[in-house]
C-alpha cells in the first residue's frame, strides 16, 4: 500500500503515483522549491526583475538602451547569472538568455541568446 508523500493518505490509482491529489502534489512541490532564506528570495527577485526589464527593452532579440533608461526601470547591474567573454574580447553579462554589454556613451547592447 502506497501513501501520499504530502498527507500520508492511501493512494488509489496508477502504480507509480506519489500523491493522492493535485493539491497535495502542489503543496509538496511548493515546500521543496521555496526559497530557504530571505537573502535567496531577495536575490531571486532582483534577478527576475532584471530579466523582465531586459526582455521588455529587447523585444527584437538585439537592441540598444541607455544606462539611464535601464536604471529608471529599476535595473540593478550587480545582479546577473553569468558572464560571456567573446573571442573578440567583448564581455556580455547575462540573465539566463537575456544579455547586455557596455558600449560607448553609456549605451548598452541588449541581446537574446537562442536556446
Amino acid at each position: 500500500m502506497k501513501t501520499c508523500l504530502e498527507c500520508s493518505e492511501k493512494i488509489v490509482g496508477r502504480e507509480d503515483k506519489k500523491f493522492c491529489s493535485d493539491s497535495c502534489r502542489n503543496t509538496y512541490n511548493n515546500k521543496i522549491n521555496k526559497d530557504s532564506t530571505n537573502f535567496m528570495r531577495n536575490v531571486n527577485n532582483k534577478l527576475r526583475k532584471n530579466y523582465r526589464i531586459l526582455a521588455e527593452l529587447n523585444t527584437e532579440g538585439k537592441s540598444k538602451a541607455t544606462r539611464e533608461k535601464m536604471i529608471n526601470k529599476g535595473f540593478d547591474f550587480d545582479f546577473f547569472t553569468n558572464i560571456l567573454q567573446t573571442k573578440t574580447g567583448n564581455t556580455y553579462y547575462f540573465l539566463y538568455d537575456q544579455g547586455y554589454r557596455s558600449l560607448d556613451n553609456d549605451y548598452f547592447m541588449l541581446v537574446k541568446k537562442e536556446i
